[in-house]
């Protein structure tokens, strides 16, 4: 960064600088007077005149560049162009500007340091509203930055509470909520039915016809699920071919009434229409609890599956509680 001449000798003139916007007091050509011009070879970065001293550069002529990591839109490159200036919080917290900022082209930039601005700011009337409102703009940049940020944040979040395979909540949603939901149900004395679904066989299925056929039903079991529950009901893939329904504010006899209507559609259900040999359809065991009071996720979990296990002892494509 080389000092090419000053301020005062230069043909700029303090109109052409956002800082300066609408500022007729004649304090602002006798301060800048003498502040340095200085000028920028393309890729080269801004270093302080002097040893750590803060100071604005006001960009004269050419363009400097930022380069940033953006969550919403990747690695890019924000540009700070004729009439724009840089570095006015490091004045304001007297810390020097870091050698993060270069020139996309030859640059020319006024420097001005940190009394100067300080003196500007005293003596001129309207500097220190621009200040400001440069200031408001940026804050309001970075606070949208930071909305975007938090709005994709939560996108990812929620993705990886989804089964990728069927669509359902998966595990970590249920690890997360389970809990949640039973506090609630206690908090509110109201009751809580928990369904553990099976499906059976479904190893020797995926043996004779394939683990892509296997996921095909896994698919076709979801959307059974997803089409007979009610919007306040919660269905999830908890592991491999084992499925879980949530059922608030329903006791046991309306969690075992869901439960068999699932399990018959589940019989009905056709893993594919189209094939020359349709496949035989698929069948599930269903284990029914209810939650119980001071019980804890892990309880009602165990009691389900405690269920599911005898309807399975009981032969399979049928519901027990």
């Amino acid at each position: 960064m080389e000092q090419i001449t000053t301020f005062g000798a230069s043909a700029y003139a303090t109109g052409s600088i956002h800082l300066f916007d609408g500022v007729t007091d004649p304090v602002v050509a006798t301060l800048l007077d003498t502040c340095a011009i200085v000028r920028l070879q393309k890729d080269e970065t801004i270093s302080p005149l002097r040893s750590n001293e803060a100071c604005v550069y006001a960009v004269l002529r050419g363009a400097l560049g930022n380069t940033l990591i953006d969550e919403t839109q990747g690695i890019r490159t924000e540009k700070i162009l004729p009439g724009e200036s840089v570095g006015e919080l490091s004045v304001l917290d007297d810390i020097a500007h870091s050698s993060t900022l270069l020139a996309l082209q030859e640059t020319e930039l006024l420097v001005i340091e940190s009394g100067t601005l300080w003196r500007l700011i005293d003596e001129a009337n309207g500097v220190a509203r621009n200040l400001l409102r440069q200031l408001s703009f940026r804050l309001r940049a970075a606070n949208a930055q930071l909305r975007r940020r938090e709005k994709v944040g939560e996108f990812y979040r929620q993705l990886s509470m989804v089964d990728g395979l069927t669509g359902l909540h998966n595990r970590a949603w249920l690890n997360d909520k389970l809990s949640h939901l039973i506090e609630e149900a206690h908090a509110a004395k109201h009751p809580l039915s928990l369904i553990m679904i099976d499906l059976d066989h479904f190893k020797r299925f995926n043996d004779e016809y394939g683990h892509l056929v296997g996921d095909t039903a896994l698919r076709t079991a979801a959307s059974v699920l997803s089409a007979a529950l009610r919007p306040s009901d919660f269905a999830v893939r908890y592991g491999g071919e084992e499925l879980i329904v949530i059922l608030p504010d329903s006791n046991i006899a309306a969690g075992t009434m869901v439960a068999q209507r699932l399990c018959e559609r589940m019989r009905l259900a056709v893993v594919f229409a189209d094939m020359h040999m349709p496949l035989p359809h698929i069948t599930a065991s269903f284990g029914v609890a209810v939650l119980a009071p001071q019980q804890d996720a892990d309880g009602l979990l165990a009691a389900a599956d405690a269920a599911l296990y005898r309807s399975k002892q009981a032969g399979r494509n049928q519901v027990a509680i």
